[in-house]
């Protein structure tokens, strides 16, 4: 089943057990993100098949961060909203966890971005049967793992100092987000050499490579023509 538009209580839905603190410890990091920046703030306008510029330098680099958590938000509370057959009360509360973080990064870093954030994209999600436990688990386990290899391999273009830290910080949680999808669909496949190489580092794609995989589900087409590559 394919989800291209939530309705506004998917993201909120919480399931049974998840505690209106735990939420708001989580989402305090979308709060805190907006000390970052004075820049005035705007309202997004949800675009459909038009061209978005990430920009260039910092912004280019939070902006393409921003793109991709979007993409994972929007994800999980699909999966959320379409809970597949036979989801255990386990399942359901770490994946719910792992929705409520997608969206405080999301917010966390338009937040940080200000007025030079890219608009709401419009997110797609063709070929993925929400319904199919494998079909779910399969696309997360995707998107964690391209999310990782993107933070990783960007890292070394952000210049600000602060920046890179909370940019350590957030791919941290992705990639613990990553470990927990592996397991549940191979137990031990968390750290295994599809993500690891030789030398015990984690696997690193640039820009160019992620946005080539992550975009065929955004509707909207992403200039990244002014991103720094070194």
């Amino acid at each position: 089943m394919k989800q291209d538009t939530l309705p506004a209580s998917a993201e909120t839905a919480q399931p049974q057990g998840f505690s209106r603190r735990k939420f708001l410890s989580v989402a305090g990091l979308g709060l805190a993100g907006a000390t970052l920046t004075a820049s005035c703030k705007k309202d997004n306008p949800v675009l459909d098949g038009q061209d978005v510029d990430l920009g260039g330098g910092d912004t280019g680099i939070l902006n393409y961060a921003y793109a991709l958590e979007q993409i994972e938000a929007a994800f999980y509370s699909s999966v959320m909203y379409n809970m597949y057959v036979g989801m255990t009360a386990a399942e359901q509360q770490m994946l719910n966890d792992i929705k409520m973080h997608e969206i405080a990064h999301r917010e966390f870093l338009k937040n940080a971005l200000g007025s030079k954030a890219i608009p709401a994209l419009t997110i797609r999600f063709d070929g993925i049967d929400f319904s199919s436990r494998d079909s779910v688990l399969g696309a997360a386990k995707a998107f964690e793992d391209l999310g990782v290899a993107a933070y990783n391999g960007a890292g070394k273009l952000i210049e600000d100092v602060n920046y890179l830290l909370l940019a350590g910080k957030i791919v941290s949680v992705e990639a613990r987000h990553a470990a927990y999808i592996r397991d549940l669909i191979s137990n031990g496949s968390f750290a295994d050499n599809t993500v690891i190489d030789s030398n015990g580092m984690e696997m690193s794609k640039p820009p160019a490579e992620v946005l080539s995989i992550a975009g065929k589900f955004i509707k909207d087409r992403i200039s990244a023509n002014n991103l720094p590559t070194d």
